[in-house]
Parts: C-alpha cells; sequence; structure tokens
C-alpha cells in the first residue's frame, strides 16, 4: 500500500467516523499504529486533521476546500437560471452564500447601465438587504410572528437597506438534506421598484428557488 493510499485510508476513515484515535484508526485502517502516527502528524501540521479530545478528526482545510467546491457547483448550476430571472424581470439577479456574519456574492447577472450592480466577490453584512435576511431569518432560527410568516411565504424583501435608493427580494436555496445553503436575490432601483418590491419581485424570485433547488437536488 502506497503512501497516498494510506493517507486517502485516514481520511476516509475519519470522514465515515468522525474521530478516532491512533488505536481505532490503525485498527479500522489495517496500517501499523506507527505508520498512523507519522502520517497524522505530517497531516496535522498541514491543517489536514486536528487532535481534539475525541482523537483526530477531519482539519479545517477539507472544510475549506469542501466549501470552496460546494460554492461553485451552486454558482454554475445558477448562472442560467439567474438568466433568465434577470430577463423575465429586467432587473439585476445575484446568489449570495454565507460567510460568518457577511455574505459574498458567487454568481450574478448585472443588467448594463445600472448603478446598482453587484459583482461577483462582493461581501455584505448579514444584517442587511433582503438576501441578508434569508440567512438570518432561515439559518439563525429566530421564532416571531414576522419571521414566521416570512418563512411561510418563502421570500423576504428590503427597502434601501444595504445601500438607498435600491430594493431587493430574496429567497432560500437549501440543500438535499434541508440545510440552508444560499440566497437567491434580484435588486433593483427604488424608483422603477417603489416600496414594495415583492409585489413585481416576488413571484419570479420564488420560482428561480424553486428551479435552483430542483437543479441542485439533481447533482
Amino acid at each position: 500500500m502506497g503512501v497516498l493510499t494510506k493517507i486517502v485510508s485516514i481520511m476516509d476513515f475519519l470522514a465515515e467516523n468522525g474521530s478516532g484515535d491512533l488505536n481505532t484508526i490503525s485498527k479500522g485502517t489495517g496500517i501499523p499504529r506507527s505508520t498512523v502516527h507519522r502520517l497524522l502528524s505530517d497531516l496535522e501540521e498541514a491543517h489536514l486533521v486536528a487532535k481534539t479530545r475525541e482523537g483526530y478528526t477531519i482539519g479545517p482545510k477539507i472544510a475549506i476546500w469542501s466549501d470552496s467546491a460546494y460554492a461553485k457547483i451552486i454558482a454554475e448550476a445558477a448562472k442560467p437560471i439567474l438568466k433568465k430571472l434577470t430577463e423575465s424581470t429586467n432587473e439585476s439577479s445575484q446568489v449570495y452564500i454565507r460567510e460568518g456574519e457577511q455574505r459574498i456574492c458567487i454568481t450574478s447577472v448585472n443588467v448594463a447601465g445600472l448603478a446598482n450592480m453587484v459583482p461577483v466577490g462582493s461581501i455584505f453584512p448579514i444584517g442587511a438587504g433582503s438576501a441578508g435576511k434569508v440567512f438570518k431569518i432561515w439559518e439563525d432560527e429566530i421564532s416571531n410572528k414576522e419571521y414566521d410568516a416570512i418563512r411561510r411565504q418563502g421570500w423576504v424583501e428590503s427597502v434601501a437597506e444595504r445601500e438607498p435608493g435600491v430594493a431587493s427580494v430574496s429567497a432560500p436555496i437549501f440543500s438535499k438534506s434541508g440545510k440552508l445553503i444560499a440566497a437567491i436575490s434580484v435588486s433593483g432601483p427604488i424608483s422603477r421598484l417603489g416600496e414594495k418590491p415583492s409585489e413585481k419581485l416576488a413571484a419570479h424570485v420564488l420560482k428561480a428557488a424553486r428551479e435552483l433547488n430542483e437543479k441542485l437536488n439533481e447533482c
């Protein structure tokens, strides 16, 4: 068994079992304990595994790689859907993922000539704008009458929260397991959308959200 094969066996064991000490990893993989110790030391130095009270676990770098790869999958799946969404609303559309207390735009389709275009890579706080509200309302599980009503309707709107003069409507995107993974959004000038952007945008955003959810569930 080559070194790479041994590393893969150790990582597979940790992925399947959550954690393990030297003895359990050695027994579970069939790799000698001394070899397991040496390889784990190297993997820990590279942040591919981490040592905890329960033993060794998958390290933070794997999570970073995984999140980055999944964000790319979401972005690629969303591109044709955002194109249709922008064509049907004549407004800019985006998909965001959460990073701590911020949200990051991972793909967007902008209407040329508008001042409120959102480039890919734009970072905004969770607390401002309808897309930010998606993460607060659906992920943080705050329970009150307002948030419960928003969850039932499936979308949330904002007016001049993230940026003066801009209104938006957003909806959540979920994984197969029901975990919130992204927010899909349409934004445009208040001068065109008015104080109730949902009247013009909500149905379109909900349709796009359903299409993206279905597409991601096929991946």
